[in-house]
C-alpha cells in the first residue's frame, strides 16, 4: 500500500507508526517504482561504461581516449548543473526525471547505431556528451524528487535502500557488460540492452503518482542561481557535511592507482584488479543492507566523522599493504565506511533543505562530488607521478583524518547533530 503524498512543498509528515516497521519503505508504491527503476538504469548504466571503454580502446589503442570519456560528460555539468538545480526547483521535478531518462535512452541508442555501422568515434563522444546533459539535469531532479516519495522518518531507510541498490548494480553491471562482451564480442548489443533498461525506468518513473507542485517561476538570473550556494553556506551543518565528503574525495582517491597496485605492488594482474574494484562496491552493498536493518543512526553527525575516519584509516592501510586479501579488505572497509558517509550527507542534506530550493541545492551537492570525483583521481596520479604511488595513497589518508578533525572543531554542529530521522 503506497503512502499518502507529501504536502507541497514540504516533506512527507511524521509516521511513527510506520518508522517503526524497518520495511514500511518498501511496501511504498511510489518509494519501488523509483528504486526499481533507477535500479534497472544503473545496472545498464555500469555495462555500458564498460563496454563503451572496451570499444573505444579496441578502435584507438588510445589511453588518451579513455581520458576523453570522462571529460566530455564533465563538461556539461561544470557548465550546466546550476540552471539544472534552479529548473528543478521551478519545474515538475518528475517531467524533468522523464524527459532526461528518455534523452539518455536516445544517447543509448544513438551509440548503438554508431557501433554497428562502425561510424567515427567523433560521434560516440557526442552520444556521450550528449548524455552528459541529460545526466546534469537529472542528478538535481531526481534527488529532489526522492523526498517527495516518503514519509520524512523513513527517508533515511529510502537513501539506504537507494544507495544499496546503486552499489549492487556497480558489482554486477560490469560482470554483465564483460560476460556479454565476451559472448557477443560486439558492445552495441550492450548499448541495445542498456536502451531497454533506461525505457524501463523511465516507464516506472511516469508511474509514480507524487506530482511535484513547483513554486511560481522565477527569472533564471544569477541570485536565483546561487541561491543553493548561498543557503549551504549559511547551514552550517550542510556545509559541513558537504565540505567533509569533499575533502574525503579528493584526498582518498585510492581508487584511481588501483590498476598499478594490481600490477606492481601486489603482482596480481587483471583478475585480481577485477576483484580490487569489486572490493569498494561490495563493502558498499553491505553497509547498506546493514543500515537498512538497524534502527535509525541516534548520533548521526558523529557517525558520519567516524565514518570518514575509518575510511581515512583503511586507505592509508590499504597503501602500505603487500598482501592482496589485506588490501581487499581495506578496500572493503572503505566501501563500507563511504556508504555510511553517503547515508548520513544524503539525508542531511534534503531534511534540512526547505523543498523550494531542494534542487539547487541538489546541484550544489552534485558538482561537489563530480568534481572531487575527477579531480581526485588527478591528484592521486600527480602525486604518485611526482613521488610514489605508496606516498599518494598514505598522505590522501592521512589528509582525511585531518580534514575530519578540521571539519569537527569547526562545525561542531555536525559533530551534535542527533537522530537521523529527527
Amino acid at each position: 500500500m503506497s503512502e499518502p503524498e507529501p504536502a507541497p512543498h514540504a516533506v512527507a509528515p511524521l509516521d511513527l507508526t510506520a518508522a517503526e516497521d524497518r520495511y514500511a519503505v518498501l511496501r511504498n508504491r511510489n518509494f519501488m517504482l523509483y528504486l526499481v527503476g533507477r535500479f534497472i538504469a544503473a545496472l545498464g548504466q555500469q555495462m555500458l561504461t564498460v563496454a563503451v571503454g572496451w570499444e573505444l580502446y579496441e578502435r584507438t589503442h588510445s589511453a588518451l581516449a579513455l581520458g576523453l570519456v570522462g571529460l566530455v560528460q564533465m563538461i556539461p555539468m561544470i557548465v550546466l548543473i546550476l540552471p539544472a538545480g534552479h529548473l528543478a526547483d521551478t519545474r515538475d521535478r518528475k517531467r524533468i526525471i522523464v524527459l532526461m531518462v528518455g534523452t539518455i535512452a536516445l544517447a543509448s541508442l544513438g551509440l548503438a547505431v554508431v557501433s554497428l555501422l562502425g561510424l567515427h568515434v567523433g560521434w560516440t563522444y557526442f552520444c556521450l556528451f550528449l548524455a552528459g546533459i541529460a545526466r546534469t539535469f537529472l542528478w538535481p531532479a531526481s534527488s529532489a524528487f526522492l523526498p517527495q516519495l516518503v514519509p520524512r522518518r523513513q527517508f533515511s531507510r529510502a537513501v539506504t535502500w537507494n544507495s544499496g541498490g546503486f552499489h549492487l548494480s556497480s558489482v554486477a553491471g560490469p560482470a554483465c557488460g564483460g560476460a556479454l562482451i565476451a559472448l557477443t564480442h560486439h558492445a552495441a548489443t550492450v548499448y541495445v540492452i542498456n536502451t531497454g533498461a533506461t525505457v524501463v525506468c523511465l516507464v516506472l518513473i511516469w508511474l509514480v503518482r507524487a506530482p511535484h507542485r513547483a513554486v511560481a517561476p522565477e527569472a533564471m538570473t544569477l541570485a536565483n542561481l546561487i541561491a543553493g550556494f548561498r543557503f549551504v553556506y549559511a547551514t552550517k551543518i550542510v556545509f559541513g557535511a558537504i565540505t567533509l565528503d569533499l575533502f574525503a574525495v579528493l584526498l582518498g582517491g585510492a581508487t584511481a592507482l588501483l590498476p598499478v597496485y594490481a600490477k606492481d605492488i601486489l603482482g596480481v594482474g587483471p583478475s585480481g584488479l577485477g576483484l580490487l574494484q569489486a572490493a569498494l562496491p561490495a563493502g558498499s552493498l553491505i553497509s547498506a543492507l546493514v543500515l537498512a536493518h538497524r534502527p535509525p543512526l541516534e548520533k548521526a553527525g558523529r557517525a558520519l566523522l567516524w565514518a570518514v575516519i575509518g575510511f581515512g584509516v583503511a586507505t592509508v592501510a590499504f597503501g602500505y599493504s603487500t598482501s592482496f586479501w589485506v588490501s581487499f579488505a581495506m578496500l572493503f572497509v572503505c566501501g563500507a565506511t563511504d556508504n555510511v558517509s553517503i547515508v548520513v550527507r544524503h539525508t542531511l542534506v534534503q531534511l534540512l533543505t526547505p523543498d523550494e530550493k531542494r534542487g539547487r541545492v541538489s546541484a550544489v551537492n552534485s558538482l561537489f562530488i563530480g568534481t572531487s570525483n575527477e579531480l581526485g583521481g588527478f591528484e592521486s596520479g600527480l602525486v604518485a607521478h611526482w613521488f610514489t604511488p605508496v606516498f599518494s595513497v598514505v598522505s590522501g589518508g592521512i589528509g582525511t583524518i585531518v580534514v575530519v578533525i578540521a571539519v569537527a572543531l569547526i562545525w561542531p554542529e555536525l559533530r551534535r547533530y542527533g537522530r537521523l530521522e529527527g
